[in-house]
């Protein structure tokens, strides 16, 4: 794989401000690590936005979207239909990311990038290669080419919601039948056993876990050697694989990453995208922050390989970026107590050693 965009360094988090923002969290009053994960999260968005004062008050959201042709096996409770039939729902404002977004205060921008949509969806912005991938299970899911064009999708939708100042993104996903594709990232680039990351999706019932997973196997059994061999094993793995939104957020990730906007990584679907991302550009890592670990399965073994500490654990399995949005009012508070609690000087109270 040639020089592309995506191989470009991100930048490094500021070492001096996260010497300041340590030395801050020191002076507050309270007793040194009584605010827990609060006072980390400052102090590593302290040192993400190499600002004495951290803050998560521009929040775009990114949805992307695509159809995955390995749903034509039955991996999920639902048709593969309710893929377009949910962007109109994004559109309308009616999904579970729309209301949180709306709640929050954040811009929601939805980007078809792969659905069955054959034409405009009004409130959506449609870039995409192909509709819809191939079924991985007997074929490559998408050409080089197709992800190439995704990935420069993925930049596009980052650059102008970031331009103006970003302090975080959120990003989220749709596609019926997008678990197996995570499911297959992850068994492939991490690897993991399959039996640890097959889970129940939008709700299959046992037979069809057996279905999910021996469809994985035989995607595997396929391409797995291939992807090894590849130069770039993150990059093949997108490629035979992936999905198309997945393709898609890895390169948003990679697109923030480099521009020093941090991200706030929802559940399994976007884990599998950011370990893909980390994978061809490790200069990524830094700059994913994790929001929650989900109920699918497969997720906790996702988390320890990105050696990633959740914020919160609420037995979500929804997607769309719902959990990363729950989890920012917490980035908020943390942002807040940081730069407005008083220091013991200032509000004259003795330190541990007796001085104020």
């Amino acid at each position: 794989m040639t020089e592309t965009w995506f191989g470009q360094a991100c930048g490094q988090p500021s070492q001096e401000h996260r010497q300041r923002a340590i030395a801050r969290q020191r002076q507050l009053t309270k007793p040194e690590g009584a605010l827990g994960r609060l006072e980390t999260l400052a102090i590593e968005l302290a040192a993400l936005q190499a600002a004495d004062r951290p803050q998560a008050a521009q929040v775009p959201v990114i949805v992307f979207a695509g159809d995955h042709g390995v749903a034509a096996r039955g991996v999920s409770a639902y048709p593969a239909e309710v893929t377009v039939q949910m962007l109109h729902n994004f559109a309308a404002g009616g999904a579970a990311i729309a209301v949180l977004a709306r709640e929050l205060g954040l811009p929601l921008h939805v980007w078809d990038v792969g659905s069955r949509a054959t034409a405009p969806i009004a409130g959506v912005v449609t870039d995409k290669a192909r509709h819809g991938t191939a079924d991985f299970s007997t074929a490559e899911a998408m050409s080089e080419v197709e992800l190439r064009a995704t990935f420069d999708a993925g930049r596009r939708a980052v650059d102008p919601v970031c331009a103006g100042g970003a302090d975080l993104l959120v990003l989220g996903e749709m596609g019926i039948g997008n678990t197996t594709s995570a499911s297959a990232l992850a068994a492939v680039l991490g690897p993991l056993p399959l039996e640890e990351l097959v889970g129940i999706g939008t709700g299959l019932d046992a037979v069809r876990m057996v279905q999910k997973k021996n469809i994985i196997a035989r995607a595997l059994a396929l391409h797995g050697e291939a992807i090894n061999a590849a130069a770039s094993p993150g990059w093949e793995a997108l490629r035979r694989v992936g999905g198309l939104e997945i393709a898609a957020m890895s390169a948003a990730m990679i697109a923030a990453a480099q521009r020093g906007v941090p991200v706030l990584v929802d559940g399994f679907i976007v884990s599998a995208a950011a370990l893909a991302a980390v994978r061809i550009n490790p200069g990524v890592r830094p700059w994913l922050l994790f929001s929650h670990q989900s109920a699918e399965r497969g997720h906790v073994r996702l988390l320890e390989l990105l050696q990633a500490q959740p914020l919160l654990q609420l037995d979500l399995r929804l997607g769309e970026g719902s959990g990363a949005a729950l989890a920012l009012p917490l980035v908020r508070m943390a942002c807040a107590l940081h730069n407005q609690m008083a220091t013991f000087e200032e509000a004259a109270v003795a330190d541990r050693d007796g001085r104020r």
